[in-house]
């Protein structure tokens, strides 16, 4: 909590809501008491993941899937005794040496086969193996495959395989695959086959869209116990449930001569070396692919077919469809990845074997082993729960658990032992803290997690709000990525590429490899990246980020060092400011509308492009350069420096509210050095940058003329233009800074040159060519004949907005240079009592007092 109070999250941090307080507790109580009245709990024996290092069942959210996972597959035969009467006759001549050739990556599992599924539209083909050479011991050239024992044999067993994989398995396996017959899927539905172990029948079983020619055989090893899938189509055929595994992952005595082995060690070692035995083996390989893991103990899981409490998702899964779609998702395909995941989802399997964690409210009787669980004994649990937390579940009497009509009766009873899946537990945060507690409404505005909580909080709490309250928690999510290294590689610690955050703001052992940044660097960083992809972070980044950060901050220093003799009541009205001032405040408007829209689509990335941009190239580049002139020359109190100030002033404090929720610490660090009093519109002062809210929307400024914001644009595009020509004639050493020139113009644009004109003899200062282009003089020429341009040494052509052509003349500025401003004026020399000065100047100086006058950097 220290660390996201340092990184400046603004947070109820004196009442947070806690899974293990008591009122969250019986929360979600609640929450699985609405679902069960609903019919949506219930009781059954279905396969689920299952982890044997920790003794309990997962969701699909406590499971990691790591590279590198080897299992070890084999080709296996299942040799068909009996066919229907529709096959029979395109099986019969290839009798009793027919065979069914399925591949699994679970050898374990063949103990619990109940049936062989195949594609029905697939075509399948009878194959005869034919060895390419007499050596078929060892496949050639890979040791980590092993021909099985069965090919060794003089007579092979004509095989059973899709026809799509004939050729690949050829190449697998070393042999020739003989076609004698096609046919397809359904023509093998309901033949029967000898299992491989235990010698009883079982059926060949059309299976669904899952069994594919993309690996394997095209024919699916079937044991319900053990898949999800296999269980479906189990319950299609009334297929047996066999699990013969324990708590531990150990066989059981039902696997017959493999009990007590580690199904994921020695006993799939055992189960495959039987079968080599059984001449049942075709191939072993060793098969590398994603396998799930056990998210805490990082070790392989199995399924496993337990009895187990499940929310039935099928019973409100359109529900939960149509919330989805109510739904404001950011990025917008995040929709996609949550849609698909729940509308292929199976049942939630919700109960766990802990001992620790929220109980599931259900008492069993003794004998019958029957479960009690009903509105009054849930709500009684809530009652309890609420009082003395879920503790109260463990160490307080049967009798004392249920309610007073059931008392008499305790003895009959015992508590379940199951807990609640801490998927349910997060999920049910809603039901905790929206409502109930001051401020929080239902449903969230935003749920904000990355892009694996698809299948984790954001989904749980989707399923558990619908279920219950028939519509989604939350208004809108945003999903985000991880966060790499600067090359895009995962942080690990062997790598040595991990960013600590508290390094980062605090600084490391040594200040040079790992300065002190600060909160608010980091989280100018967290507002660059688009979040919606991985992001990459390291020093090279963060270096880049505190040079950005530290130009915003100069920014906000030049306005409070250029307010510090600033009062509100020294503001000049908006329409007696200058035009470039008018134009100034129009894209502040511009940018705070631009801001806000941004915040409000939650594209943080925009608003640090959007702020760079108007403070470095608006701001920085262009208005604060040309206002230096009228800040540091005019006068203290004239009105060229007092509409500057006004017009800084505005900037001042919007942006520093604007900035206010991406770099807190430097916005209120400006704020408690304001050098004037903010006075919010119902008279109050504003204290703390938060207090003042966010801008108000100014329509004046932003009604600005379109005529007039054309115009500027080609003003600044002119500018741009001037400023090339002046650099060659720096280059050239005919000036050294601008103000040691003099600027000519040509526009082609009658229209253009007009309004140029106006400006070189501007009513204010601030708005004339000379001001603007920080030049000492500024003329628009009628033409360009010889007698005009004869004498300016450095020339230069442009289109203006690609359509009006102008003529830029660069020369010496005329008369001698100002020592006070150092502008070059014919008047300089012209006032005996200060001849190095300027009119301008001289006005100035003899106007006010001399500690009064504005001192030029």
């Amino acid at each position: 909590m220290a660390s996201f109070k340092r990184f400046g999250v603004w947070a109820d941090w004196n009442n947070p809501y806690l899974t293990l307080d008591p009122e969250y507790e019986a929360g979600q109580i609640e929450v699985f008491g609405q679902m069960a009245i609903h019919g949506y709990i219930y009781r059954g024996r279905k396969p689920v993941h299952w982890s044997p290092s920790s003794r309990t069942a997962l969701a699909e959210a406590e499971l990691e899937y790591p590279e590198g996972h080897v299992s070890r597959s084999i080709y296996a035969i299942f040799r068909i005794v009996d066919a229907p009467l529709t096959s029979s006759g395109l099986l019969k001549e290839f009798f009793p040496n027919l065979c069914l050739a399925i591949w699994t990556t679970t050898p374990w599992t063949i103990p619990a086969n109940a049936a062989v599924a195949v594609n029905a539209k697939l075509q399948y083909a009878i194959v005869e193996l034919q060895s390419h050479s007499e050596d078929v011991s060892v496949s050639a050239g890979n040791k980590k495959q092993r021909l099985g024992s069965l090919l060794k044999e003089s007579k092979k067993p004509f095989l059973i395989v899709a026809s799509d994989l004939v050729l690949p398995l050829e190449a697998k396996w070393g042999m020739k695959l003989v076609i004698k017959k096609t046919l397809l899927g359904s023509d093998l539905e309901n033949c029967r086959y000898i299992h491989p172990i235990d010698n009883r029948e079982c059926p060949v079983v059309v299976g669904g869209d899952y069994i594919t020619t993309e690996a394997g055989t095209g024919l699916v090893h079937t044991a319900p116990g053990h898949g999800q899938e296999d269980y479906v189509t189990g319950l299609k055929y009334g297929l047996p449930v066999l699990s013969p595994v324990d708590d531990d992952g150990k066989f059981t005595e039902e696997a017959g001569r493999f009990s007590g082995l580690d199904v994921l060690g020695d006993g799939n070692v055992a189960v495959a070396k039987y079968l080599d035995e059984r001449l049942s083996i075709i191939m072993e390989e060793s098969y590398e692919h994603k396998y799930p893991y056990d998210w805490r103990t990082k070790k392989p899981t199995i399924f496993r077919a337990t009895e187990q409490w499940f929310a039935s998702v099928e019973g409100f899964r359109q529900a939960a469809m149509s919330a989805i779609g109510d739904v404001k998702w950011i990025p917008p395909q995040s929709e996609n990845r949550i849609s698909a995941m729940t509308s292929s989802r199976s049942d939630w399997c919700i109960s766990r074997q802990r001992t620790w964690g929220v109980p599931i409210p259900v008492f069993y009787h003794i004998q019958s082993k029957e479960p009690l669980m009903n509105e009054e004994t849930i709500n009684h649990i809530k009652t309890i729960i609420a009082q003395k937390g879920s503790d109260a579940w463990w160490y307080m009497k049967v009798e004392d658990l249920l309610p007073e009509k059931y008392r008499e009766k305790a003895s009959d009873y015992e508590k379940g032992t199951d807990t609640m899946d801490v998927w349910f537990d997060s999920g049910s945060s809603w039901a905790a803290a929206l409502g109930k507690k001051d401020g929080l409404r239902f449903p969230a505005d935003l749920y904000l997690e990355g892009t694996d909580q698809h299948r984790g909080w954001f989904q749980s709490s989707l399923l558990t709000s619908v279920a219950t309250k028939g519509r989604a928690p939350y208004t809108s999510v945003i999903t985000h990525g991880f966060v790499l290294d600067e090359k895009g590689l995962k942080m690990s610690k062997s790598l040595g590429n991990v960013v600590d955050p508290h390094t980062v703001i605090e600084g490391g052992k040594n200040p040079k490899e790992a300065p002190s940044y600060g909160a608010d660097v980091l989280r100018l960083w967290v507002s660059s990246i688009d979040y919606t992809g991985d992001a990459m972070i390291g020093p090279q980044v963060l270096r880049q980020m505190s040079d950005i950060y530290r130009k915003l901050r100069g920014t906000l220093r030049y306005l409070l060092a250029n307010l510090h003799d600033w009062r509100a009541d020294y503001a000049v009205s908006y329409h007696n400011l200058p035009i470039i001032d008018r134009h100034a405040l129009f894209q502040l408007e511009n940018f705070q509308m631009n801001i806000k829209e941004s915040y409000e689509k939650y594209q943080f990335f925009k608003i640090f492009q959007i702020m760079q941009r108007f403070v470095i190239v608006d701001l920085s580049n262009f208005y604060f350069d040309v206002a230096k002139d009228r800040l540091y020359v005019g006068g203290t109190a004239s009105f060229t420096r007092r509409s500057c100030q006004t017009v800084l002033a505005a900037h001042l404090l919007s942006i520093v509210r604007v900035l206010a929720p991406i770099l807190p610490h430097l916005a209120e660090d400006v704020w408690q050095n304001l050098p004037f009093q903010y006075n919010m519109e119902d008279g109050s002062v504003a204290e703390f940058v938060f207090e003042s809210r966010w801008p108000t929307p100014n329509e004046t400024w932003l009604a600005f003329p379109t005529k007039e914001i054309d115009f500027w644009a080609k003003v600044l595009e002119l500018r741009t233009e001037v400023n090339r020509v002046l650099e060659v004639a720096r280059t050239e050493k005919l000036i050294g800074s601008s103000l040691d020139a003099k600027v000519y113009l040509q526009a082609s644009d009658a229209s253009l040159a007009s309004r140029l004109c106006e400006m070189c003899s501007a009513k204010d200062d601030a708005d004339t060519l000379q001001r603007i282009f920080i030049t000492s003089q500024a003329e628009v020429l009628p033409s360009l004949e010889d007698e005009l341009i004869s004498h300016i040494p450095f020339k230069g052509e442009c289109l203006i907005q690609g359509q009006s052509k102008v003529w830029i003349g660069v020369s010496r500025a005329e008369g001698s240079k100002c020592e006070r401003c150092w502008n070059f004026s014919p008047q300089v020399g012209s006032f005996p009592e200060h001849p190095t000065l300027c009119s301008r100047c001289y006005n100035v100086v003899g106007v006010q007092p001399l500690s009064a006058v504005a001192v030029t950097s």
